[in-house]
């Protein structure tokens, strides 16, 4: 039989010729092969990835309805950035916009404008690119030359490290304190001068999972504007909190409550709850977004703005997250953060009974995250956080050790993201694992990473 020819009535997948030879790696075969025999070699290689609902480093969604994915199907061929001819995936598109800044307390001279991107990352550099732009037209506009901006920030998340690389920016990151994983807000004004396009502060820091002060932060920037001038915009990135907090914490005034905040970020396929790909960028009113960072297109079928990095993009993920917003609703994304939060919380007790172990983040507040280290007084020998890691990937757990940054890069802790599918049952697993694991440590008297060469 040819390669070329139909398989007719050969049926098992794994008799026919394509199955008994390697895929290709390097270059395209010579010819087709039928569909489902591609399919199912193709789907057999990626059954070696991990299971993504035991990846607990990731903020990223890995549990979605049947009806998410029905609606990621129907819409494979709807290009967001052709809005002329898909005017309802545009529509829907701006609808969330408008339900973010309602949600985020956007209530500027104008109308809050802003827009999807392909995740928190690229929204987060869109926002950084208008700061760089309105602190470029401050300084004209009063006569002054232009130096190397920079931006003045605390932990935050690596696409900061992007952006400043990418655009020529200078990145200033406040060494955090001996007992704090956040920004200390006193600290602040030390590091602003005339070259500061804005700071931000996070909304859910990465390694951590708590909040950054926002308020106080643009307050201590209140203090220096009284006391030199410097009047220094601050932008949030909410990647994670922008859909935890309004919900969880809606006292907490991190937002467009806060005068000083003009732009946010978030990310929808994390706690927004949407599927990978998309990410939301919100400016308090048109005057915070650079009308010359808008780009007006005219080859698609009419004249559109558009504004990102990227230029085509899959509408199905917007969608989705429409989807989510109208299906959940206020009370909805309420009962979904809060039985996250409770799961963090049982999960940052029940690690504290092991004894070894010092919470740092319980999940009480800010993200619901359960992020600990190596108590100060533990006493058993040869092992440390990455061999724990090691051990809990043998069964399927993914669950980092990691340094904290700057000044605290001594002291490693251990993380776990719990987001809507981690379950309680799941969370008591792992805990079980845990608890059957650190005993295997204690017996071997070593760690596993030490005892197999291995380095993180």
């Amino acid at each position: 039989m040819h390669r070329t020819e139909v398989t007719g009535g050969k049926t098992d997948l794994f008799a026919l010729p394509w199955s008994e030879e390697p895929l290709p790696r390097s270059r395209m075969g010579p010819g087709p092969m039928p569909a489902r025999e591609a399919y199912q070699l193709v789907a057999d290689e990626l059954a070696l990835d991990g299971n993504a609902r035991q990846n607990l480093a990731t903020f990223c969604g890995t549990w979605f309805e049947p009806e998410v994915r029905g609606l990621m199907a129907d819409t494979l061929d709807k290009n967001l950035v052709d809005k002329d001819e898909y005017p309802q995936t545009a529509e829907i598109e701006a609808r969330c916009v408008r339900i973010l800044a309602d949600l985020w307390h956007a209530e500027g001279e104008g109308p809050a404008v802003g827009c999807s991107t392909t995740g928190s990352s690229e929204a987060a550099m869109l926002a950084g690119l208008a700061l760089v732009r309105r602190w470029r037209a401050r300084r004209k506009a009063s006569g002054q030359a232009s130096g190397t901006p920079n931006l003045v920030c605390g932990p935050v998340q690596v696409c900061w490290e992007k952006f400043a690389r990418y655009f020529d920016v200078e990145l200033r990151q406040i060494p955090l304190e001996p007992d704090r994983t956040t920004t200390d807000p006193a600290r602040v004004g030390d590091f602003v001068d005339e070259n500061t396009v804005g700071v931000v502060a996070t909304l859910g820091v990465t390694y951590t999972g708590a909040y950054e002060p926002v308020q106080e932060i643009a307050a201590a920037l209140d203090e220096l504007r009284d006391r030199t001038g410097l009047d220094v915009p601050v932008h949030v990135d909410a990647a994670g909190g922008g859909f935890v907090a309004p919900f969880l914490e809606p006292g907490l005034e991190w937002d467009f409550r806060v005068p000083r905040v003009v732009s946010v970020n978030a990310s929808g396929h994390k706690y927004g709850l949407a599927p990978l790909g998309v990410g939301w960028v919100v400016w308090r009113d048109a005057a915070a977004l650079p009308e010359e960072l808008v780009f007006h297109v005219d080859y698609l079928g009419g004249s559109m703005p558009t504004f990102g990095l990227n230029f085509s993009r899959p509408g199905g993920p917007v969608i989705a997250q429409y989807y989510t917003l109208l299906r959940l609703g206020r009370e909805g994304y309420r009962a979904v953060q809060r039985a996250c939060a409770d799961t963090a919380a049982d999960l940052a007790d029940g690690i504290a009974e092991l004894g070894p172990f010092s919470v740092l983040h319980a999940g009480r507040e800010g993200l619901p995250v359960t992020c600990w280290t190596l108590a100060a007084d533990r006493t058993e020998g040869g092992w440390t956080l990455y061999d724990v890691a090691e051990r809990l990937r043998i069964r399927g757990w993914q669950v980092p050790a990691y340094p904290l940054p700057a000044d605290r890069g001594d002291t490693v802790v251990q993380r776990v993201v719990v987001r809507h599918g981690v379950s309680r049952d799941l969370a008591r697993l792992l805990l079980e694992d845990l608890r059957t694991e650190l005993a295997e440590l204690r017996r071997r008297g070593g760690g596993a990473a030490a005892q197999s060469g291995f380095h993180h």
